[in-house]
């Protein structure tokens, strides 16, 4: 397996930890976006991610970061950093957002990627006079929907009948010149989107939760069948608080959990509008108290610098590739890990 990679998630709005911090205001704006994944590459980070959404998740009236705009911007200004946006299907017709992916990889010259994400936050649809599906039959739909897109990546000419979308004899050009298609990560970790990630993914995203859960995760999707060619890689979300010593960790974590707790009553809205089929409401994960989204901390990235590069190290041998990483005050503790995990992690120091 190849050394691991690391990246952080874009703070399209606002902190991933505490929403209150006096330390990391709130800043959702392209400007500090642009100023942090360009400090990312220089820092030696591999990749960021932008998810997805059209509103603030947490509140409507605070600001929220366009995605795909921001990664064709981003693609320009950046020379080495792989960027991710994140689509969820419904949203965009296939040949379009094909169309937007192949012109995306051309200006960042081989370096982009798609996150295949079938969606929680039920209000950004129905607002918006979107249905919203029940669980499976969005998986059903997103299936669909990548079979569409994938081939018209590669530049096939494509003719597709199927229940959602009718493509008739439609090629997209120019072809990318710089690999076969931009790559496609996928996240979720319910039946159905095992089967999507086994069937179309090259990196399957995986929530933060202890190296266990991970461990069994790895081995039940390399036990689905895979048409591919290539090996299914994996890819793990993880909130690091890294010190000096583990107590000085642990007090840094108390820290923000402290001021976390004021984020009670809009984690309480939040969860009011996420679908419950999600599978990650109900994992170990979303049961242990965390910091951080999509798992956060229930990785276990808390501890000494020694300590967290040797939990890297274990995750990495059961198979993850990219780490992609939040932290907080974001741009301080990225520079931190940059400094003193990196070296530890790759051989440096």
């Amino acid at each position: 397996m190849s050394r691991p990679r690391f990246g952080i998630w874009a703070l399209v709005h606002g902190s991933r930890g505490a929403l209150q911090d006096p330390n990391e205001p709130f800043d959702a704006s392209w400007e500090r976006n642009k100023r942090l994944v360009l400090m990312a590459e220089s820092l030696g980070f591999d990749s960021t991610l932008i998810a997805q959404h059209t509103a603030n998740p947490y509140d409507d009236e605070w600001d929220e970061l366009e995605a795909w705009t921001a990664a064709a911007a981003l693609a320009a200004l950046t020379e080495r950093i792989e960027i991710i946006a994140a689509i969820k299907p419904p949203l965009y017709h296939p040949v379009v957002l094909a169309k937007m992916a192949l012109q995306i990889e051309h200006i960042a010259q081989g370096r982009f990627g798609i996150n295949l994400v079938n969606a929680w936050n039920r209000p950004e649809y129905e607002k918006a006079g979107i249905p919203f599906a029940e669980h499976d039959e969005r998986y059903a739909y997103g299936r669909e929907w990548i079979s569409v897109v994938e081939p018209l990546l590669r530049g096939e000419r494509v003719c597709f009948t199927g229940k959602y979308f009718r493509v008739a004899d439609y090629q997209l050009r120019p072809v990318d010149s710089f690999r076969a298609r931009p790559a496609i990560y996928v996240g979720g970790e319910s039946s159905p989107a095992q089967d999507l990630v086994a069937s179309h993914g090259d990196v399957w995203f995986i929530n933060g939760q202890p190296l266990a859960d991970v461990s069994r995760l790895i081995a039940s999707m390399r036990s689905h069948p895979r048409a591919a060619a290539d090996p299914l890689r994996f890819g793990l979300s993880a909130f690091v608080i890294a010190r000096e010593s583990a107590v000085e960790a642990e007090a840094a974590y108390a820290h923000l959990a402290t001021l976390a707790e004021k984020d009670a009553p809009i984690r309480a809205r939040q969860a009011t509008n996420t679908d419950a089929a999600v599978v990650m409401k109900h994992t170990h994960a979303a049961k242990t108290p965390r910091i951080g989204t999509n798992g956060g901390t229930a990785a276990g990235l808390v501890g000494s610098y020694d300590e967290v590069a040797e939990r890297i190290r274990a995750f990495h041998a059961a198979g993850i590739e990219l780490f992609m990483l939040q932290f907080q005050p974001f741009e301080a503790e990225m520079q931190r890990f940059a400094r003193e995990i990196l070296p530890r992690v790759r051989g440096d120091s």
